[in-house]
């Protein structure tokens, strides 16, 4: 798959970022990561980030980034693309992205790098390097310390051909506007704030009619009729699920800091497909938050 052919596939339909399954003494697990991939793929997602921050890229060893990425490429071979997650300093996130597309990833989402803040021609250098190391599509997400300006991106689109998406995960409207406009279809454009149906009406607005489901990993039909009635600008059903699921999972979500990853594991688990615990730094939910996302989950009904 070129470039252009992963950028026409980013620029409609749902896109998720399946957990990774860990067994109870935090070590991948890799059958069970399988049966995930398995029962997720059909429900009609036009592409799965394997290894992304819901995946907690930020915990995982060299091997385990392989082995991950591998099994999910062989197993939604013939169903979904696969994109990569890669992140890091520069030659660590060279390092992914070349073992990714050795092992048969379609894309890439680069994450943003750790720790050490950066000048904006640093991090466009950054973002430079990643993508003049492989010849697949690249998508950048604009988040945290990686903050690239529309004069910045247009300069990157010039220089490397394979960069194709850009995903916010800013919430910073007038810098969206500024990019969407200047870039216009230079780009596949991406929602990517945490929970991003709350948010999916109004980036639909903006002209990114494109997101990443977290819930779709615990309710993937819910997750597939909540991004319909977007498309649809069903304005009923977006209000009724915003009002009767979404703002009550928030309530759980914001109590701790990295329940944003927390409680879709909670999810997975709830709906039979359990991925272990998270881990650390990130924390579990509790029991009674457990129960209460549990009575959530129940009103949404079989998936």
């Amino acid at each position: 798959m070129n470039p252009q052919e992963l950028k026409s596939i980013l620029s409609h339909g749902l896109l998720s970022f399946p957990v990774t399954d860990f067994n109870a003494q935090g070590d991948f697990h890799r059958a069970g990561y399988i049966k995930r991939l398995e029962w997720l793929a059909p429900y009609g997602a036009s592409a799965l980030f394997a290894a992304g921050g819901t995946g907690e890229f930020f915990s995982l060893t060299g091997d385990e980034y392989s082995e991950i990425i591998k099994t999910a490429v062989d197993t939604c071979e013939t169903s979904v693309p696969i994109l990569a997650g890669v992140g890091g300093p520069t030659r660590q996130a060279i390092q992914m992205a070349q073992e990714a597309e050795r092992l048969g990833a379609k894309g890439l989402l680069l994450l943003p790098h750790y720790l050490t803040e950066a000048s904006q021609d640093g991090v466009a250098a950054h973002v430079e390097a990643v993508c003049k190391s492989v010849k697949i599509g690249v998508v950048v997400y604009n988040r945290n310390v990686c903050r690239l300006t529309p004069t910045l991106l247009e300069q990157l689109a010039e220089r490397c051909p394979n960069l194709i998406g850009y995903k916010d995960g800013l919430g910073d409207i007038e810098l969206m506007v500024s990019i969407r406009r200047r870039l216009g279809d230079r780009f596949s454009y991406l929602g990517g704030l945490p929970t991003a149906e709350v948010y999916a009406a109004a980036y639909k607005a903006l002209g990114v009619p494109v997101y990443s489901s977290a819930v779709f990993n615990f309710l993937p039909k819910m997750a597939m009729d909540f991004y319909h009635a977007i498309a649809k600008d069903d304005h009923e059903t977006v209000g009724k699920l915003i009002d009767d699921f979404f703002l009550p999972y928030l309530d759980i979500r914001n109590r701790k800091h990295g329940y944003a990853v927390s409680i879709v594991k909670a999810g997975a688990k709830l709906a039979g497909y359990d991925a272990g615990p998270v881990r650390a730094p990130l924390t579990d939910l509790t029991s009674d938050e457990v129960d209460m996302l549990a009575a959530l989950m129940d009103k949404q009904g079989k998936q």
